[in-house]
């Protein structure tokens, strides 16, 4: 069997993504027959492989993995990650479902609302791919009234000193004195509080309520429910076509189409 990169193969595996998956191999968290796994190492899945304690693949009798996505609904005060270092409530917890699922991407401890969960490392890559320009949208308020100039500059982008980048231009109009829909086609860290803060404002609620094709709709916090045959269609095609735009896009470039 042919090897890949330890990452893309718990990945595969259903286990985490690959960002995760590199995230639990640096904390010694990820063994190889008996030793911890390094960075960048290989695999052809006929080792013996542990994964924060849990069997994988051969190790795990070869079970195959039954794909799920979930529609979650996020309080305020819960965590995304996996990790230890945040002892707030975890995502994982909240929902307590009985297939090992993980969050796509992220929604900070301080924002509410859509967030999805898989056990589909490739589907979860996809999504965070940030060269798809997905969308995703939310309802923001913030701490004092805005003007048109306000929604304009959010609108062409605001430099955000601290990360030494300035945001895609996006979609927002305002819904509310003091709140707006924004659509945003990129995911930097905190983005939507720092672009508020750049401009002097500061977030008070955040609430997403639609990746891609896939809305929050009427799901009560803390709540979740699978996706839909149609939304799951629906999500392929959008990431078929994506696909197709950026290895159209590599090759015109001259640039090699990556996996």
């Amino acid at each position: 069997m042919e090897a890949t990169r330890l990452n893309k193969y718990l990945s595969e595996q259903g286990i985490c993504s690959r960002r995760e998956a590199d995230r639990l191999i640096e904390a010694g968290k990820v063994m190889i027959d008996g030793r911890p796994a390094g960075m960048g190492e290989k695999v052809t899945g006929d080792e013996t492989i542990i994964c924060d304690g849990k069997p994988v693949g051969k190790a795990a009798g070869g079970k195959k993995i039954r794909p799920v996505l979930l529609v979650v609904n996020k309080p305020r005060g819960v965590v995304c990650t996996t990790s230890d270092k945040d002892r707030a409530p975890n995502v994982l917890d909240l929902i307590q479902y009985p297939t090992r699922v993980y969050p796509v991407g992220r929604l900070d401890k301080d924002s509410e609302g859509l967030l999805l969960m898989t056990n589909q490392g490739e589907l979860a890559n996809q999504i965070i791919h940030a060269g798809n320009l997905h969308e995703k949208e939310y309802l923001v308020t913030v701490d004092q009234p805005f003007n048109a100039a306000f929604i304009k500059r959010m609108r062409e982008g605001v430099e955000l000193k601290e990360l030494g980048v300035t945001t895609r231009p996006c979609q927002v109009e305002a819904t509310g004195p003091k709140s707006f829909r924004i659509i945003l086609t990129q995911g930097l860290n905190r983005q939507i509080r720092r672009m508020c803060g750049e401009l002097g404002y500061r977030v008070v609620t955040l609430k997403r309520i639609r990746i891609m094709n896939i809305h929050l709709g009427k799901l009560n916090t803390g709540d979740f429910r699978k996706a839909t045959p149609k939304e799951l269609e629906e999500l392929e095609r959008q990431l078929e076509l994506a696909r197709e735009a950026r290895e159209a896009e590599q090759e015109a470039s001259g640039e090699d189409v990556l996996d």
